[in-house]
């Protein structure tokens, strides 16, 4: 593999490569992907087969996974299918017999009870984001896969999605920050954008460095930030934040350790006098 490969998104080791990648990058041996889905809330998605590994980002439920090999110890290598990350999940949280996905958790946090009613203990929850097969509807709640049952208006049809990104995102406000996090358990900078942009059917690149290059187009401005708008998105070295209007910044940061909103000139100004430098770019969608 050579260094034009971004390992983040190229299915390759030292020891066994993607069978679509033969040609491009030289291997031992190739495999064919098999599909599979994520069975949990969330798994994270590690850089190597150890629970102590930094993690990458998280796979939500339901989520599309080609899994290329799974070693003795449990662990499955392969690639999301929604933003072509490449990593490692523990295999038995996996499940290759799960029904094609139909709906999609619109709320921050979902609870699945074991029946159709509020006051039941509920069993689990699932992140915005999730898919699940949904099956027939019982009073306002929704079976779902094999799980148990969900608030319908908790739930959008696939081929449905929101419009205002900003808004999404403003759903998160005081969520954890979270390293690699995707969820209302805890989020970072780009998991909060991408998330949100995907409820808007906007499949959107998960790391800030390729956003950057991915959306929209660069907004001229000045030191005032004149001209900014709703939406925009602000780009440091490794960091990501998106207009709630012409002057308020939206982001998951490690300052607070939660999902906050301030004036963009207050976060510039203590983003520079650290380590994050100046801002890199300011793009529109």
């Amino acid at each position: 593999m050579t260094a034009r490969h971004d390992r983040r998104f190229t299915p390759a080791r030292p020891d066994l490569a993607a069978e679509k990648l033969r040609g491009l990058v030289d291997a031992p041996r190739y495999a064919a992907p098999q599909l599979m889905r994520v069975a949990e809330e969330c798994l994270p998605l590690s850089r190597a087969p150890r629970r102590d590994e930094p993690i990458d980002t998280q796979a939500l439920y339901g989520e599309a996974v080609d899994v290329y090999d799974i070693d003795e110890e449990g662990w499955a290598w392969g690639q999301l299918r929604s933003d072509g990350y490449v990593g490692y999940l523990p295999a038995d949280a996996l499940r290759s017999d799960r029904a094609p996905p139909t709906h999609r958790v619109c709320v921050p946090r979902a609870h699945v009870y074991p029946g159709p009613d509020m006051k039941l203990p509920a069993a689990r929850a699932l992140p915005m984001g999730a898919e699940v097969a949904a099956g027939l509807e019982n009073g306002a709640f929704t079976a779902v896969d094999s799980l148990g049952f969900v608030w319908s208006a908790h739930l959008r049809p696939l081929g449905e999605s929101e419009t205002d990104f900003v808004a999404v995102a403003g759903r998160f406000l005081h969520v954890p920050y979270l390293w690699g996090g995707k969820t209302s358990a805890g989020i970072d900078c780009s998991g909060l954008v991408q998330v949100s942009l995907a409820a808007c059917g906007v499949n959107a690149p998960r790391d800030s460095d390729v956003m950057e290059k991915a959306l929209g187009a660069p907004v001229q401005t000045d030191e005032t930030f004149g001209g900014l708008r709703r939406g925009d998105l602000v780009f440091w070295k490794g960091h990501v934040g998106l207009m709630v209007d012409s002057g308020q910044l939206l982001h998951a940061n490690g300052h607070f350790m939660m999902v906050t909103h301030e004036p963009l000139r207050v976060a510039r100004d203590r983003i520079a006098a650290g380590t994050g430098g100046a801002i890199t770019s300011i793009r529109r969608l």
